[in-house]
């Protein structure tokens, strides 16, 4: 099968498409013949990935959501199915930094707002979209964790600790769901070359964004900083049926780092 067709007739859903992952994902999903729908919480650029979307070759449906608001996935969910009839595929991918602080300087108010998004809000779209997948016959889920849910992160305490979360949610389902032929797993990017990567570049080298880049690629086999579309290829092969006994599985999208 072509990858211009392995998602044809196939709806896929994208949370945080409005960011550099998400926004690859959902084109890749469009470009192999999903429908797809769009959901995060900045509507404004939303915009903008939906014509991305568009220009490669289907209709998305926008929605505005909170991901860590239980009656705003729900709403997510059955505006997918009203639209759709179903999800086929979905990229649990909507996340949040959080400060560039240690376990002394985390605030509980920072604290929980990152384990609401990156750890309640993944949980309640797993569920979410689980059921709406029981009653179609299946599906695949992908979440995303991060290097940062593999070893330790002292400088990013609650995002660290929210991917580690996110692992372990992954596992967990996978054994739940598997009998009703839902395959999950999770994709574990290092530093990508998003806004939400930059951040991280910024957070511990602030001053030179250049020098932290290169300081970053020396530390990867490959010798450089991912692409968002180098991830976007991971999801979506996780998501078709090339991969369809693969499941529970956590895969680093990191350039050979955690090689060393």
């Amino acid at each position: 099968m072509s990858t211009q067709s392995r998602f044809q007739g196939q709806v896929a859903v994208v949370t945080g498409a409005a960011g550099g992952i998400g926004g690859a994902t959902a084109q890749r999903f469009a470009e192999d013949g999903a429908d797809v729908v769009l959901v995060d919480l900045d509507g404004t650029a939303l915009e903008e990935i939906a014509a991305r979307v568009e220009r490669a070759g289907t209709n998305p449906h926008v929605i505005t959501a909170d991901v860590s608001n239980p009656s705003s996935v729900e709403d997510y969910v059955s505006q997918a199915l009203d639209r759709f009839g179903r999800v086929d595929a979905f990229f649990n991918n909507a996340g949040v930094l959080g400060p560039w602080r240690n376990l002394f300087e985390y605030s509980e108010e920072d604290f929980d707002h990152v384990m609401s998004v990156n750890v309640k809000g993944v949980w309640l779209g797993m569920k979410s979209v689980a059921e709406a997948m029981m009653k179609s016959g299946g599906g695949a889920i992908v979440n995303t964790a991060s290097v940062a849910g593999l070893s330790g992160t002292p400088t990013v305490f609650a995002y660290g600790a929210s991917k580690h979360a996110v692992v372990g949610m992954t596992k967990s389902a996978a054994l739940s769901l598997g009998s009703h032929n839902i395959r999950v797993n999770a994709v574990c990017p290092a530093i990508i070359d998003t806004p939400m990567g930059e951040a991280v570049l910024r957070g511990g080298n602030p001053d030179d964004i250049d020098a932290a880049k290169d300081r970053v690629s020396e530390m990867y086999p490959l010798g450089r900083i991912g692409q968002p579309e180098e991830v976007a290829a991971l999801v979506t092969y996780l998501c078709s049926s090339d991969a369809s006994f693969i499941t529970g599985g956590i895969y680093p999208v990191d350039g050979g780092s955690r090689a060393r």
